[in-house]
């Protein structure tokens, strides 16, 4: 039995290759038939996302280069082109490398717990092809087990490193309950969007998009049952605003201290939380001098994800430390698994000399031989066929000089005597 891991990712390919290796959930269960016919392996799990495209195989005979000469083939991907970005890692090391990803120790944001998902998603599709046999399931299990002993005992993925979700953080720092808050978001980007999706997570049910094209607005605030407004509209959406995250493109500020202060009157002066993420700013500075405002800027976001980053990263070194031993113990299971068909074997055959032995006492017994004669006999006669071949097998051994052989025999047979030869 063999593991190989091999593939590509976010440290080794761009994002065009990545594109055109990256395979779609509607490919995935045909492709993963096509591959173990194809490369010969028993065994096949494939997990590809923005970030990587990776091959988990158990194969009789490692052959890399036919692994990654069939994901050049079948994504019509010159060969050259992949053998200058792949990676391939066996046995052991393909257990780790698992196992590492699993934990977010190779993802781009450090300990970001979406690949543990994905993972799993490989393993159901897997199975759902026919894949996964009895190996590479124990391996997915392994990997699983060792992942969520990560998240337990390690803060790998407690603290925000992203700016997106630094600002959602901090928000659930001033609001006891997000899910009673009203949401404004300013702008329809990239980071809007994910701000929206981490606002969601959490609760926030009302939640509002300005942007300045109205259909940009939409296509961010359906996704989250959201309401669409434009820029001209956030007067009126400010006063019942808790929450304010902007991050445009303007050149001029889109927030002034008047306008903030209008709201906090109508609002009572009940507090605003305001995040400005956009470069030049979105709001006013003199927006935080007002009492009943919590302004952070980007700098700020910064200072909190750079801190986070080094509390992960101490983290991380305790992660690689399990991802360790659970390789070591994995691979321990492994090895006592190849020992199960011989003693399985070994059991089968003392059965049949037991119930050969038994078959012959009970006849003496029904002749009217003595019960303890019977007993000594059986003992005797089951003893001397027990040890008949592995006396054979040590006498040869020790013919043929092959004295290393003989301690281990005398290992396995849990003996304790002086070396002879």
């Amino acid at each position: 039995m063999a593991f190989i891991a091999l593939g590509i990712n976010h440290k080794t390919a761009s994002v065009d290759v990545r594109e055109r290796v990256a395979f779609s959930p509607d490919q995935l269960v045909a492709a993963l038939q096509q591959l173990c016919s194809e490369v010969g392996s028993r065994e096949a799990a494939i997990l590809s996302t923005c970030n990587r495209s990776e091959l988990y195989l158990e194969m009789e005979k490692l052959q890399p280069q036919e692994v990654l000469a069939w994901l050049a083939n079948y994504h019509s991907v010159s060969l050259e082109d992949l053998q200058a970005c792949y990676y391939s890692h066996e046995n052991a090391d393909a257990v780790k490398h698992m196992m590492r990803v699993a934990c977010g120790l190779d993802s781009l944001v450090l300990g970001e717990p979406q690949i543990l998902g994905q993972m799993k998603s490989s393993y159901a599709v897997a199975r759902e092809a026919g894949t996964l046999g009895p190996l590479l399931g124990r391996l997915f299990q392994a990997t699983f087990s060792t992942a969520k002993t990560v998240r337990t005992d390690t803060a790998i993925g407690e603290n925000p490193v992203s700016v997106a979700f630094a600002a959602v953080s901090l928000a659930k720092q001033i609001f006891s309950n997000l899910g009673k808050s009203q949401a404004l978001l300013i702008g329809a980007g990239e980071t809007i969007t994910l701000v929206a999706k981490h606002l969601h997570e959490q609760g926030v049910e009302k939640i509002v998009v300005a942007n300045r094209t109205l259909e940009r607005a939409a296509n961010v605030a359906q996704e989250f049952a959201g309401q669409a407004v434009l820029l001209a509209d956030i007067p009126d959406i400010l006063p019942h605003s808790d929450i304010v995250i902007s991050s445009t493109a303007s050149q001029l500020p889109i927030l002034g201290k008047g306008a903030v202060e209008r709201a906090l009157k109508l609002r009572r002066h009940k507090p605003i939380f305001m995040v400005d993420i956009a470069v030049p700013r979105d709001i006013e500075a003199e927006v935080g001098e007002l009492d009943d405002v919590y302004l952070y800027t980007v700098d700020d976001l910064h200072e909190v994800v750079a801190e986070n980053l080094k509390s992960r990263q101490a983290a991380a070194n305790a992660a690689e430390s399990l991802v360790q031993q659970g390789t070591q113990d994995f691979m321990q299971r492994l090895r006592e698994l190849d020992a199960v068909d011989v003693l399985r074997a070994y059991r089968q055959q003392a059965e049949v000399l037991r119930d050969d032995e038994l078959q012959k006492a009970l006849r003496s017994l029904g002749n009217g031989v003595a019960a303890e004669d019977v007993l000594a006999q059986l003992a005797r006669g089951l003893t001397n066929k027990l040890l008949h071949a592995p006396s054979v097998q040590l006498k040869r051994l020790s013919a043929d000089g092959r004295y290393a052989d003989l301690m281990v025999a005398q290992e396995v047979l849990g003996l304790n005597v002086s070396e002879t030869h």
